[in-house]
């Protein structure tokens, strides 16, 4: 039996991890994809600071579920973690058994701005954002343990192409 994959979609604000993360689960097929902003909804909305700890605990639930089903061979989680709490959701993902890829989405601040003046879907698109996003890009570049792919000039198919090339081979 192969071991099933797992491959974390990190980066900060508007860096494309859902869009990438769903378009992998799609590509790869037999894949579950966990979006982390959403193993937790609360009304009114409580920030992620408060929920983190909740958050990385339905994960992993989630997880060892996927894991023990056996029409699923890959799970795919987008999510913001910082570099201690992707450590430890690694570790613990391993001792589950699985194969585990963890991948860092940056971009140019110009790319990134670009993108977030064109989406009119999401409503957290504000300028404060833009302002936190834009500041948490070189924070989120110098990540250890994981690989950087810089979304900058890719669409959302290319980015995804370029991790499942770089699990494949690694």
């Amino acid at each position: 039996m192969h071991m099933k994959k797992y491959i974390i979609i990190n980066g900060g604000m508007g860096a494309g991890k859902s869009a990438t993360g769903r378009r992998i689960a799609e590509l790869l097929g037999r894949a579950a994809f966990i979006e982390g902003d959403f193993v937790v909804d609360m009304h009114p909305y409580v920030g992620y600071q408060e929920t983190q700890a909740m958050q990385a605990d339905n994960i992993l639930h989630m997880s060892k579920n996927y894991y023990n089903f056996g029409k699923c061979d890959n799970v795919v989680l987008s999510w913001i973690m910082g570099e201690s709490n992707a450590t430890s959701l690694i570790i613990k993902l391993a001792k589950l058994g699985f194969q585990v890829h963890h991948f860092m989405l940056t971009s140019s601040k110009e790319a990134l701005t670009e993108r977030w003046k064109n989406d009119k879907i999401n409503d957290w698109r504000t300028d404060k954002n833009l302002t936190t996003a834009l500041d948490l890009l070189e924070k989120f570049s110098k990540h250890k343990n994981c690989t950087l792919i810089d979304t900058s000039s890719l669409t959302v198919d290319m980015a995804a192409r370029a991790v499942i090339e770089k699990v494949n081979h690694q």
